[in-house]
């Protein structure tokens, strides 16, 4: 089939895929509503989508994605053809989150979340963990979603000493 599966079989994935999250309920969701300011920033656009669907309006996030888009949630990559493709996806993530924090990777924005429940979903003992996904965002849509491991915290440089100068011998005192 050359990479396409099926609606069925996407959502089956996805559902077994989720590391953590426990196994997720088909639950309806209602549809929220339209955001009043529409989010421009890559963080602002990953922050609208887990809001909806952390609230549990899967139709609501799913305006998110672009179609065709690209999902990989510890699976191989698949590809959601179309909106109700996309909805199946969003739908079968059992786990809502909380976004923590963004790393900008090359292409990709990290998303680093904490995990919550979420209406229609069971979260079940990933509640409370962390997860990441990289997004690819064009032109305000979800184009990946690729899950990844969750990237470490930068350092913060010591801010109570200044650092040695290049070549200086190091500090003994």
């Amino acid at each position: 089939m050359d990479g396409v599966i099926s609606l069925r079989t996407c959502a089956a994935i996805a559902l077994c895929a989720v590391a953590g999250c426990g196994g997720g309920s088909g639950g309806q969701s209602t549809p929220g509503p339209k955001p009043s300011a529409t989010p421009r920033t890559d963080e602002q656009i990953i922050r609208a989508w887990v809001d909806q669907l952390r609230a549990g309006r899967v139709d609501g996030a799913s305006r998110y994605f672009a179609t065709p888009a690209t999902v990989a949630n510890g699976t191989p990559p698949m590809r959601l053809r179309d909106v109700p493709e996309v909805r199946a996806f969003n739908g079968s993530l059992p786990c809502g989150a909380q976004l923590v924090r963004t790393v900008k990777r090359r292409r990709y924005t990290i998303g680093v979340f904490v995990l919550t429940d979420r209406p229609g979903g069971d979260c079940g003992s990933g509640v409370g963990h962390q997860a990441a996904t990289a997004f690819l965002i064009r032109d305000g849509k979800i184009v990946e979603w690729l899950r990844v491991d969750v990237p470490p915290r930068q350092r913060e440089p010591d801010r109570r000493a200044p650092a040695p100068e290049p070549g200086a011998p190091p500090d003994t005192s």
